[in-house]
């Protein structure tokens, strides 16, 4: 077993600056000068709704003992609060996969949550460094969050009635959608040449009835392929509106046909309260490398036999707002069935088509997909893998990934990923969603640029496919992370009901290596498995200033091991692509795996009655379908679980009790709202 020298005091370091990173006790004989921080450049992040993402650049800091405290306050309050502190990025978190080979610059990035949509917050950051700053490090902000997208109330309504509607219509009308968006179209030959009518500020208001694909050459039908090309630009504060009217509801059927919706030219248009259906794609809103839309919002819609709900893969798209949804797939939705690995290689149906590949991707920045429920996908909700990001190393702003919600989704039954945050940079905050009835791994990093990437007070339940990648260290579990390496996972307070491994699968005969993860933090999270590793917990990190604290376990029984950890030798800060040097440490005990490691060791084993009524999924039925609603992940009072946890500011400091309670959910305090709200 690996000796301890100088790690207690390694461990205590950390601990005490928790996610700011002052690490100390590594063998890093540095000259003075390269110790201490430089500031430099301080970048505001495109704001979201009810969060704000930062980024700040240094030079020196070799040493990596640096921290920037965050303070914040609504504007013209007088006291401030705490956030976490932002993270350190370095140079040497390296992530190599096939087209990726991607470095972060040195830097400090960081988030403020849960704040109050269209108001005003000061935000005073505090740089400070053991060896010395250089520079001024300190820097106070004010920045707005946005507002929720709403329709415009002084522009035109135009009155969409279904061609066979016969009582009375409110006037200015029409009778299809392009002789409302447009002065009339559609299949004909003379369908492009009518000019737009819709301008910003302008609705549509869609009364009730079925607007169907039926292509035909006479002016005023249907596209011929199935297609609305809607181009015309609102703006943020006179959206161009498609509403339903409220008077029964509305119904685009697209016949089977590709895309429904083109919206790649039209930014800032608004959909609310239409069902859409019987499409590949229901809203396309962008390509890679051609061209995007900025500023779509869709609430309130509901998807039917669809295969994608909302796709942008254009850098240069930011600002969607995709709320408040239901969108149903076209896969079986009685029978849970994964595209790789074991159990399902051995059932009926395997692999299984891809009917329905997910619910909403996106790329970009500044997007918020919230409280929708999503149902029979491949994946649910996703961050588009993408590759590296445009003009890497010298990324234009504006076409960076970065500061991207994902909160309070409810997602089941899906063959792959409940929430990809693959190919983000920095600021991917994945908040309060349920995932119950994953094929595979339910959380998705692969790759994270940097990050951080917040998996905060998420519920995992039924996973119960590996990667058939099964000799340890493995992946699996909740999190999901096939090759590539992901860099600045802050993961707190989820409840992942399934084994977790914080490690990368084995390499494709071109890679002939492990690969690992880089700066990750696992803190107050509640860890219980379903039999899909022996290990209820494995790292393989190439950092040893990732950490993991404060959370709850329960091991598998009859395993002959429970915890992996590996990494390089604990004398040094990391290792290196060409040299690792990877020293695995396999262990019974949570105590064996605490003395021996200094991880976790305020950490606490539990069972499953923690819950107030909760069983394991059934290990022998792997393909049930489980009601989420059926399902209570609440914590029994004063169970072990409970005032268990590490106080994280910004997080969880409105906890009840003693200390927070280990999990997504604290007792005494409300159950979040998955799913569309009332």
């Amino acid at each position: 077993m690996e000796k301890r020298t100088k790690l207690s005091a390694m461990i205590s370091c950390v601990c005490l600056c928790l996610l700011g990173l002052c690490v100390c006790g590594f063998n890093t004989a540095l000259a003075a000068n390269e110790n201490k921080v430089r500031p430099g450049e301080f970048v505001i992040e495109p704001p979201t709704l009810m969060n704000l993402g930062f980024e700040w650049y240094v030079g020196g800091d070799d040493n990596r003992d640096a921290t920037v405290q965050v303070q914040y306050r609504k504007k013209g309050d007088t006291t401030w609060k705490k956030a976490l502190p932002l993270l350190r990025l370095s140079r040497n978190e390296r992530t190599i996969w096939w087209s990726v080979d991607y470095s972060p610059p040195n830097m400090f990035a960081g988030s403020i949550f849960d704040l109050k949509p269209d108001t005003e917050y000061e935000c005073m950051f505090t740089m400070s460094d053991p060896d010395g700053l250089s520079g001024d490090g300190q820097k106070t902000v004010t920045v707005r969050t946005r507002p929720e997208p709403k329709p415009f109330e002084g522009g035109n309504v135009y009155h969409l009635y279904p061609p066979d509607y016969k009582g009375q219509r409110q006037t200015p009308n029409c009778t299809s959608l392009w002789g409302c968006y447009y002065t009339g179209g559609g299949g004909g030959d003379w369908s492009e040449t009518f000019p737009p009518r819709v301008k910003p500020g302008d609705i549509v208001l869609v009364h009730a009835g079925l607007y169907a694909v039926k292509p035909s050459p006479y002016p005023g039908s249907s596209p011929f392929d199935g297609t609305y090309y809607l181009t015309v630009r609102g703006t943020p504060e006179k959206p161009i509106v498609i509403k339903a009217a409220g008077d029964g509801e509305v119904i685009f059927d697209g016949a089977g046909k590709f895309n429904l919706f083109n919206v790649e030219a039209a930014d800032y248009n608004y959909f609310e309260g239409l069902t859409i259906r019987n499409t590949d794609v229901a809203f396309l809103a962008g390509h890679k490398r051609v061209t995007g839309s900025i500023g779509l919002t869709v609430k309130r819609c509901r998807f039917e036999n669809i295969g994608i709900g909302v796709w942008t893969s254009y850098s240069g798209s930011k600002n969607f707002y995709i709320a408040d949804n239901v969108m149903i797939g076209r896969d079986d939705p009685n029978k849970l069935i994964g595209y790789t690995g074991s159990p399902w290689n051995k059932l009926p149906g395997y692999p299984p088509p891809l009917s329905s590949y997910f619910g909403v991707k996106v790329y970009g920045s500044g997007h918020v997909i919230a409280h929708n429920y999503v149902a029979n996908f491949f994946d649910g909700l996703c961050h588009d893998t993408y590759g590296m990001p445009d003009g890497y190393p010298n990324m234009p702003r504006d076409r960076m990934p970065v500061s991207i919600d994902f909160y309070n989704n409810d997602i089941t039954n899906v063959h792959d990923n409940c929430i990809e945050a693959d190919g983000a940079m920095h600021n991917v905050r994945v908040l309060r969603n349920r995932c119950v009835n994953m094929g595979v791994e339910p959380l998705s990093g692969q790759p994270i640029f940097g990050g951080p990437a917040y998996f905060i007070r998420n519920i995992v339940y039924h996973a119960p496919g590996g990667s058939g990648a099964n000799a340890p260290p493995a992946e699996g579990g909740a999190f999901k992370n096939q090759y590539s390496e992901p860099e600045g996972l802050v993961i707190l307070h989820n409840t992942l009901l399934v084994e977790t491994a914080l490690t990368v699968a084995p390499m494709p005969p071109s890679y002939p290596r492990y690969g690992g993860w880089l700066n990750t933090h696992f803190l107050n999270n509640l860890v219980l498995g379903e039999g899909v590793h022996p290990q209820i917990f494995q790292v393989r990190t190439y950092t040893n200033y990732t950490t993991s604290d404060y959370n709850g376990f329960r091991p598998n029984p009859g395993t002959p091991y429970s915890f992996t950890w590996v990494s390089p030798p604990f004398n040094i800060l990391y290792g290196t692509h060409e040299n690792p040097q990877w020293v695995e440490r396999n262990f019974k005990t949570l105590s064996e795996y605490c003395q021996s490691t200094g991880k976790d060791c305020h950490s606490k084993l539990v069972d499953w009655d923690i819950f107030q009524n909760l069983a394991p999924p059934d290990r022998d039925d792997p393909q049930r379908i489980y009601n989420p609603e059926d399902l209570h992940f609440q914590l029994k009072p004063h169970s072990a679980a409970v005032d268990a946890g590490l106080v994280l500011p910004n997080v969880n400091d409105d906890f009840i009790g003693k200390a927070p309670d280990l999990g997504a959910l604290e007792v005494g305090q409300s159950v979040p709202v998955y799913g569309p709200r009332p």
